[in-house]
């Protein structure tokens, strides 16, 4: 069977995107992804693991628009165009699965062109990322989102607050499959670090305590944070680098893998996740940096109101902070300071994603519901 995933973003640093894909083509399915590459950097074409990996560049007037909101339809448009072109040069696709909502589009277009079937992946709820910045807008995409959906064969998403906000507005087959990392170890396996070290990887937003966790940390004795960031808000990455280099205790990787992302987080002490505990994001959506703590057994620092922090003060694998600079410097001083506590929070963090949050127990229900597509296909 083939599969054909489209992707707005880079598929070897979104790691959902690469163990799904992986998963697939492990169990003997084929599966190449178009995707978006918005900073044109990459290879048009590559094959890695045996993902056949297929970039869509900005060019002619997607070149010339002055943000990605304009560029969307023509990148639908040349999503569309493009796998039409493979399948009728003979890479016949079964199924397209379509991550995120700004790929929905093309990937109902491709379901009644080639009359395959059609997965619905959502990672995010984008109607509420953009409610607090685009009141109105975000009412047209919670719409569109409800109306699309009765073209979808099977909704993917990523945890349990999402599934219910999918069976308010869809009655089709739904499937979490959230985002847990494999234990790297057995036991429990302490740092070794000279300085108590933070680490953070992800995407960089101002409600995820950006700049001020660099200013915090700076200020703390003997503690060190590696930053690694994918320069998705330009600004706010250019910021971000440039604070750090203010402090002799702040590394800021710039943009890294998904290989490297557990080998880092492995070798820190603590890893750090903020939220800020408003809006309906804060409320429903997990963070990798969460399953990325319990795989390596590391203790996590998260906001207190959010969904991740519920998550940590449940499994009693970190700590819950208020969402300011004295709460969060208070919290990684009681982390330095206490290596005792760091080793049993980090226990607990590892006991957890050995006994439920693997990516072996989220990757038979990613196979499954495929069996099932065929079967009822």
């Amino acid at each position: 069977m083939k599969v054909l995933m489209l992707l707005s973003k880079e598929v070897l640093t979104d790691d959902r995107v690469y163990r799904e894909a992986k998963a697939l083509i492990d169990a003997g399915y084929e599966v190449a992804v178009i995707m978006w590459d918005r900073y044109g950097k990459n290879k048009l074409k590559e094959n890695v693991n045996g993902i056949n990996i297929i970039r869509i560049q900005n060019k002619g007037l997607m070149k010339i628009l002055p943000n990605n909101l304009f560029r969307n339809p023509f990148w639908w448009r040349a999503a569309y165009k493009k796998a039409v072109g493979l399948h009728e040069l003979g890479y016949k696709f079964d199924v397209v699965h379509c991550h995120d909502l700004d790929t929905l589009l093309a990937g109902i277009w491709l379901k009644k062109k080639l009359k395959i079937k059609l997965i619905y992946d959502a990672h995010e709820i984008f109607g509420y990322m953009i409610e607090s910045s685009h009141r109105y807008v975000s009412k047209y995409v919670f719409s569109m989102e409800k109306h699309l959906l009765r073209f979808v064969d099977h909704i993917i998403t990523v945890n349990d607050f999402f599934r219910v906000y999918f069976r308010k507005i869809s009655s089709k087959p739904l499937t979490v499959v959230m985002n847990c990392k494999d234990p790297i170890c057995s036991e429990y396996v302490p740092p070794k670090n000279d300085a108590f070290t933070l680490v953070y990887i992800g995407n960089l937003h101002r409600n995820r305590f950006f700049p001020e966790l660099i200013d915090v940390v700076g200020s703390i004795d003997n503690v060190k944070l590696l930053m690694a960031a994918k320069p998705e808000n330009r600004s706010l990455y250019e910021i971000v680098r440039e604070r750090s280099k203010l402090y002799d205790n702040i590394e800021f990787l710039g943009t890294v893998p998904s290989s490297k992302v557990l080998p880092l987080t492995f070798k820190s002490d603590a890893v750090v996740a903020l939220l800020k505990p408003t809006g309906h994001v804060a409320k429903i959506v997990t963070m990798n940096k969460q399953f990325e703590a319990m795989a390596c057994g590391r203790p996590i620092i998260c906001t207190k109101g959010t969904a991740p922090g519920w998550l940590t003060e449940k499994l009693r694998c970190g700590l819950t902070v208020e969402y300011n600079e004295e709460s969060v410097r208070e919290a990684i001083i009681s982390l330095r300071d206490n290596p005792r506590l760091c080793e049993e929070l980090g226990k607990n963090a590892l006991k957890a994603a050995k006994e439920k949050y693997n990516w072996e127990n989220e990757k038979k229900k990613l196979l499954q519901l495929y069996e099932n597509l065929w079967v009822k296909k």
